[in-house]
């Protein structure tokens, strides 16, 4: 009875055994089946020939472009062909089979938009834009100012007199400003002619290019011919002190000249210049005002500002590089407003007056600038002062300057 006990226990382990054998081989068979499908669109990376791939259903992504390629990879054992299926053997010992649904054609990896439609090849060219032609704005006593948004790269003007360019270094707008009021009192001999070159904006630029013309005639008209320097003086201080109460920050150098009954009256505030041609030999009418000048310097430390030199600049209180100007209050009690004034008797050997901002004085010297403008206005069959102002400011760009660059070019024979 135990005998024939034992053998039941055995076939039911033997049954169990099989069972279980049958199961793994199973489940190995399913993995052995189980595929990845992977959908490429329009990539130039796959470009095998169809003769490696299998016809086989498979799963594409679909996409904008009309081409799709579709890649089957199948992780099997070399089988062989049944005759109710469509699939072939694969000959190759590899482990992956690969499927092309539909090949790539068209491609043309050089350039396959400048082969297309006109407009996706202007696409691909770059233009220059063309120069704005801006509008200018009228000034004080019919003259001329610059507008109030100066957008484009470049600015240039010519009237009577007088000629101007301004040139945009590489901030994102143009902080200079000119202004030009010519027929003063309708006297053709009388004109008010500066440049303006703003830092931290082109607020207090633009403020002094609209009113400092105003203020100083207004100044003029009530003194004595002889005090002349108060009434510059008094128009930059009036000029400084509306500005002030605008609360608006930022600051404009500045450099004036007030042609009147004969007299050329030269002024600046900051490191705007005024250079004149006496007969072929540059004359600086103007003087820098920069922290490093030894009275500037102890003029700012007299009121209890320091100066430090910073990566080779002089600067007040570690900030600002030029020490008078129009503007700055948060730095006005050492930066302010009152300007140096020169008065010259126009002679006939005073040939022209350029006024320029430091985008130019920093990169070319006051002779050589002369020496440029005078072979373009003087001993010539047309003079051409708009090509000099161009071809100084070209020349400091030249030199590496890139700040805004305005300059302007007076020729003094007229108000002889």
């Amino acid at each position: 009875m135990q005998q024939i006990q034992r053998q039941t226990n055995q076939r039911t382990k033997g049954v169990t055994k099989s069972e279980r054998s049958k199961t793994q081989n199973k489940h190995h068979t399913r993995r052995k089946k189980m595929s990845c499908s992977v959908a490429v669109s329009n990539s130039p990376v796959f470009s095998p020939s169809t003769t490696l791939f299998r016809s086989k259903t498979v799963v594409s992504i679909p996409s904008p472009p009309a081409e799709t390629i579709a890649l089957t990879l199948t992780h099997s054992k070399p089988t062989t062909q049944s005759p109710s299926s469509s699939t072939t053997s694969c000959s190759s010992p590899s482990p992956f089979r690969y499927r092309l649904q539909k090949p790539l054609t068209g491609f043309n990896s050089s350039s396959s938009l400048a082969s297309g439609s006109g407009a996706a090849a202007t696409l691909l060219k770059r233009k220059r834009p063309t120069r704005l032609d801006i509008p200018v704005v009228m000034g004080f006593g019919g003259g001329l100012a610059t507008p109030r948004e100066v957008e484009g790269a470049e600015l240039e003007r010519e009237g009577y007199g007088y000629s101007v360019y301004c040139k945009r270094g590489r901030r994102e707008a143009m902080e200079d400003r000119f202004s030009a009021v010519v027929d003063l009192e309708g006297d053709a001999k009388q004109a008010f002619f500066a440049i303006f070159d703003g830092h931290g904006g082109a607020k207090a630029a633009e403020f002094a290019a609209g009113n400092l013309d105003k203020n100083i005639l207004d100044e003029v008209a009530r003194r004595d011919e002889e005090d002349i320097k108060d009434a510059v003086k008094y128009g930059y201080l009036n000029t400084d002190a509306q500005f002030l109460k605008e609360d608006i920050r930022g600051g404009s150098c500045c450099v004036t000249a007030l042609i009147r009954k004969g007299n050329l009256v030269v002024s600046n505030a900051g490191d705007c210049r005024a250079v004149m041609s006496r007969g072929g030999v540059a004359e600086a009418l103007t003087a820098d005002h920069r922290p490093s000048r030894e009275d500037e310097k102890d003029r700012i430390e007299s009121m209890g500002g320091y100066v430090d030199l910073i990566h080779g600049t002089w600067r007040i209180q570690g900030s600002l590089a030029v020490s008078r100007g129009i503007g700055d209050n948060h730095l006005k009690q050492w930066v302010i407003a009152e300007p140096d004034t020169n008065v010259v008797r126009i002679k006939p050997d005073h040939e022209f007056l350029i006024l320029a901002s430091d985008g130019l004085w920093d990169k070319v010297g006051n002779q050589e600038a002369v020496d440029i403008a005078r072979r373009l206005c003087l001993g010539v069959e047309k003079a051409e002062p708009l090509s000099a102002c161009k071809k100084l400011a070209d020349l400091s760009v030249l030199r590496g300057s890139c700040d805004d660059i305005s300059v302007m070019l007076i020729q003094l024979g007229r108000y002889v």
